[in-house]
């Protein structure tokens, strides 16, 4: 039988930098709310831009300025996967869904996971791909 995590909970601080007004400290986001964020990061980090770890983050804006169809939303969902499979041990990835936008020139992503460790239903983070120069 293998042996479940527990956790207490996941706290990461908010990239905007921001004060809390009421002690002065940063913004912290907490569970679901840092775990979205950070698969966030990973998905729009490009290998290269995190120092000491140059091969953190993905590779999906290569993919952006390709043709729209099923088989660039095939790349961009593998790409995906891996990256999260690969630098987001806190969640259990269950679903990449990519579709492309053909009117918008852009993708619809759509990844479903569930977060390990602490007692939540499987979570859907959404948000679109579009190229910008």
């Amino acid at each position: 039988m293998p042996l479940e995590r527990v956790s207490q909970g996941f706290r990461d601080i908010s990239m905007t930098f921001q004060n809390n007004p009421l002690n002065s400290d940063l913004i912290a986001l907490k569970n679901e709310t840092a775990i979205a964020r950070s698969i966030r990061n990973i998905v729009f980090t490009l290998p290269g831009e995190k120092f000491f770890n140059p091969n953190f983050g993905s590779r999906v804006t290569r993919s952006l300025f390709e043709n729209i169809d099923e088989i660039t939303a095939s790349n961009i969902r593998d790409e995906i996967a891996t990256s999260i499979v690969n630098y987001e041990p806190r969640v259990e990835l269950k679903n990449v869904e990519v579709i492309p936008n053909y009117d918008n020139n852009s993708f619809d992503v759509i990844i479903t996971y569930s977060i390990v460790g602490i007692n939540v239903p499987s979570q859907q983070l959404q948000f679109i791909l579009q190229p910008t120069r």
